[in-house]
């Protein structure tokens, strides 16, 4: 049997995991993510440690160059982090370990490994949210990962603004887009609180309001079977059910589709890997669209 490698590359931590699936994770390692060039080092370590693996999937916080025949797959393109941008990540581990590789974005990575093994398990169409440090969505299409153009940059949609809200948002690119409204920094910037700290109910219910408008527009472009709602943020108690009515409330009955009237709760979920949603992601991608 096969035995892959995995890794979740976050902004702020890199998970690496070898195994094959949730029941068999054989060896995990959290490393923080300093310089890149440490960072990749020591995942390397790890695998060359912990293995030998026979492929390694990798989701990576971006934006990431995943299409197959760029001259630039496998990289970190045009991220704000400082000493991260254009960094060939997939490349770097490929030559270390001599094995094939698969790349996407982290997100992307989550929806997989949901769509295997978690919440969105036996549906073809499901899209995947993350809400923390960033906003990122990612989704399976057909029963494949969603690519085009780029990949999806669900965090920057441009979301109209809530009656009487001047906040500027915080996105460096784009200011008051879903990332720049609703992120946990954007919270912080907006309320002066943490995320865990916030307890003021108008700053959630303004919260789920952003992220269900974000939310609609996926549900009107993709029609997914089920959305999986994820990240720090998300945890907060009650947040999925403010979600639910509000996107309930914005499509105003327009969709006529059972899931999205009195099966909502069935419909926005959040992840059942919980925190292991990215890591176990990257296996099912080294097993699946590993390229030498």
């Amino acid at each position: 049997m096969s035995v892959y490698g995995g890794i979740e590359g976050g902004g702020s931590k890199w998970v690496c995991a070898v195994g094959t699936g949730p029941d068999d994770l054989r060896a995990s390692e959290t490393i923080p993510t300093t310089s890149r060039d440490e960072t990749i080092g020591g995942a390397v370590a790890f695998f060359e440690r912990e293995g030998p693996v026979d492929a390694v999937g990798i989701g990576s916080f971006g934006p990431v160059d995943a299409h197959p025949s760029s001259p630039t797959w496998g990289h970190i393109t045009t991220t704000p982090k400082p000493g991260w941008a254009n960094t060939d990540v997939a490349g770097a581990v490929r030559r270390a370990l001599g094995v094939p590789v698969a790349f996407t974005t982290d997100v992307n990575a989550a929806a997989l490994g949901e769509h295997r093994w978690g919440a969105a398990q036996g549906l073809e169409t499901i899209w995947y949210v993350t809400v923390g440090t960033g906003i990122g969505g990612g989704g399976v299409v057909g029963g494949r990962l969603l690519h085009g153009l780029v990949h999806p940059e669900f965090g920057h949609l441009r979301v109209p603004r809530a009656d009487g809200d001047g906040f500027a948002g915080v996105c460096p690119f784009h200011g008051d887009c879903l990332e720049g409204l609703a992120s946990g920094p954007a919270l912080e910037a907006r309320w002066g609180r943490t995320p865990p700290e916030l307890d003021d109910a108008r700053a959630w219910e303004l919260e789920a309001r952003y992220l269900a408008l974000g939310l609609v527009s996926a549900i009107a472009v993709l029609s997914p079977e089920r959305i999986v709602l994820g990240g720090g943020v998300a945890k907060r108690d009650g947040l999925h059910e403010l979600v639910r009515c509000e996107v309930r409330d914005l499509l105003n009955g327009y969709v006529d589709a059972p899931a999205l009237d009195g099966e909502i709760d069935g419909y926005i979920v959040p992840p059942a890997l919980g925190a292991r949603a990215g890591v176990l992601g990257a296996l099912a991608l080294a097993a699946t669209y590993s390229r030498a």
